[in-house]
């Protein structure tokens, strides 16, 4: 486990959850995003777990 659960500054495209879930969990942020993208093709609410998320994940300090 890399570091705690923060919505980097940089490299981030929508909301930066991704990039602060694979900076998190010592991936990289395309392959969340992938993950992410497929899992949406499947039922259930993970358009609403990632708004959750970026409402719930502070955003990094400079």
């Amino acid at each position: 486990m890399a570091s705690s659960l923060v919505r980097p500054s940089n490299g981030r495209w929508i909301g930066g959850v991704c990039a602060g879930l694979a900076r998190r969990f010592g991936t990289t942020p395309n392959t969340v995003r992938l993950i992410f993208v497929i899992s949406c093709l499947l039922p259930g609410p993970q358009f609403l777990i990632y708004i959750a998320l970026w409402i719930m994940m502070p955003s990094e300090k400079y």
